[in-house]
């Protein structure tokens, strides 16, 4: 019993050695005839590494074709690390055949960076154009303006990592834009001469820490936009508008406030005269019970009112 569970044990183990030994034998023969240098226990070792043995030994077959000699262990260390090994390997041979110079060193830190160091090396042989998003400005006689720019971009290897990407280009040609057009007197010079827009933001070092070097910038487009000038005076002129309706408006509520106030006054006056003239017959009484007024004395009165009054009546236009 004790025989049969080692024999078991044994053979379990036998197969596990030929599936980690076969394909590493595969593997090791087929970098041995493309003249890639891969050893036989480097490939068993890779498994227990989790590290894709396949991967490893087709990019040192593609780097030996190619001319360069990479090793082993640093292929490894970047996998293990997180980097793209492929992109890598290739990154080198398009940097190789380009006669640009890029070692692995470089070409691992910028990959691990996050940046594309493959793209990097085709932006390097093919420059990039990159488009900028409608940009607005205002010349100094108040006319808006609307460019387009397309700039014209070849990445520096030597700033990939560490330098700002596409996005601070944009915005440094975009501020360029915006300087140029806020200067020109007139929207009529912009119009008649672009390129002074291209030529004055070249003139500025936009691509300076950055991870690209700037060959041109040419306009595309330039649109006359708003007159942002006499929406200006416009808004300030109904600002000043509603500023003195609002003052005129307080004048008018203080005059009617006032008014009211005299209404109120008049007839305040108005009672008191009622009050008064209503003390009159009891002054009379009092003054007849005292003797200080005589009868004669009244009726000469009452004469003189009547008299008065009629006075009054002929005089009045309604009589005439």
């Amino acid at each position: 019993m004790f025989t049969n569970i080692v024999l078991i044990i044994i053979g379990i183990a036998v197969l596990v050695l030929l599936y980690f030994v076969g394909s590493a034998i595969s593997l090791w023969v087929q970098a041995l005839v493309s003249g890639a240098r891969v050893g036989l226990i480097a490939i068993v070792f890779m498994r227990f590494r989790k590290v894709p043995p396949k991967l490893i030994v087709n990019v040192k077959i593609m780097a030996a074709k190619a001319g360069l000699d990479i090793s082993t262990n640093d292929l490894e260390s970047h996998f293990l690390a997180g980097g793209d090994v492929m992109r890598v390997a290739q990154a080198l041979i398009a940097a190789d055949k380009a006669s640009i110079e890029l070692n692995f060193n470089r070409a691992v830190a910028i990959d691990l960076a996050g940046r594309n160091v493959l793209e990097a090396v085709q932006m390097s042989v093919n420059p990039k154009v990159i488009e900028t998003p409608l940009v607005a400005a205002m010349a100094k006689n108040g006319i808006q303006l609307k460019a387009i720019a397309r700039v014209t971009v070849r990445a520096n290897i030597d700033r990939l990592v560490g330098g700002a990407g596409e996005e601070t280009i944009l915005a440094r040609v975009g501020e360029g834009i915006v300087t140029t057009i806020g200067s020109a007197n007139t929207h009529k010079l912009v119009l008649e001469n672009p390129d002074m827009i291209s030529t004055r933001v070249l003139e500025k070092g936009l691509d300076a820490g950055t991870a690209y070097e700037i060959l041109s910038i040419d306009i595309a487009d330039v649109d006359v936009g708003k007159n942002i000038g006499a929406e200006l005076e416009t808004d300030r002129a109904e600002a000043d508008k509603k500023i003195a309706q609002a003052k005129a408006e307080e004048r008018r509520a203080m005059a009617i406030a006032v008014e009211q106030e005299m209404k109120a006054r008049v007839q305040e006056m108005q009672a008191k005269v009622v009050e008064s003239e209503a003390k009159v017959p009891l002054a009379m009484a009092e003054a007849f019970l005292k003797g200080n007024l005589g009868v004669m004395d009244y009726y000469k009165m009452k004469n003189i009112a009547a008299d008065t009054q009629m006075r009054d009546k002929i005089g009045s236009p309604e009589d005439k």
